[in-house]
């Protein structure tokens, strides 16, 4: 399964923020999203998961059945402030999100089984989800995906605000996810994008480029980027 973008562009007035954006992203691979602050990361993605219309251009899921338009329910976005529902308890939400998913919970499987593999103690599953840390508002979110499967998942600078043990936690979980997914990995932090990712792809001046894979090993790696990303000007 592949993820095809081709020719995005959107603009915000006089302001060109994605152009012409083309890409093919693959299935079991982690991608590491790097670009400046304001380079139109978050704009992507929001193309993307259907939260705002692109000018033009459009984005496919492609596998041995054909191509389709990729439909909102099958992308799967962590933002990087949690949107939960608070007045619920964690194992309250983790039902009723395995209750409206029912048609693609993988036979056996419980809520249990999912807080236990996102690494929730039973006393904070039945916690208000107010009272929740935001690494434990993350877990949440990717219970979320382990339960509805969708094949593109969109992580928006989720891992910048937590602990490094979270952190650590967080990464593992993805590295077990991907097999299954797209997954695309925003940040601004390279440290974050080479120790997770298995391709680099940076965002500057309204277009994607993939970075050698060979650039990772090589010890002036962070320069290179640093060079491809200091005349980025445009902000969202």
């Amino acid at each position: 399964m592949e993820l095809r973008l081709n020719h995005v562009k959107k603009s915000f007035g006089d302001k060109t923020v994605l152009d012409d954006c083309s890409f093919v992203f693959q299935q079991g691979k982690i991608y590491g999203l790097l670009g400046r602050n304001g380079a139109g990361k978050t704009t992507l993605f929001n193309c993307l998961s259907d939260e705002i219309q692109p000018d033009m251009g459009n984005a496919l899921i492609c596998d041995d059945e054909g191509e389709h338009v990729l439909l909102p329910d099958e992308i799967g976005y962590v933002f990087s402030v949690p949107v939960l529902p608070d007045f619920l308890t964690g194992e309250e939400f983790v039902r009723f999100f395995m209750d409206i998913n029912r048609d693609r919970i993988e036979t056996g499987a419980s809520a249990e089984t999912y807080f236990d593999l996102v690494q929730i103690d039973p006393e904070d599953r039945r916690k208000l989800i107010k009272g929740y840390s935001h690494g434990m508002k993350n877990k949440l979110q990717m219970i979320c995906f382990m339960i509805s499967r969708p094949p593109v998942i969109l992580l928006d600078e989720p891992l910048t605000s937590l602990d490094v043990v979270v952190a650590l936690e967080m990464k593992q979980l993805l590295r077990r996810m991907q097999k299954n997914h797209v997954i695309i990995f925003s940040t601004h932090i390279l440290q974050l994008a080479t120790d997770l990712c298995d391709e680099i792809v940076v965002l500057s001046e309204g277009r994607l480029r993939q970075i050698d894979h060979e650039m990772l090993k090589s010890k002036d790696f962070e320069e290179q980027i640093i060079e491809l990303l200091k005349d980025e000007e445009k902000h969202e």
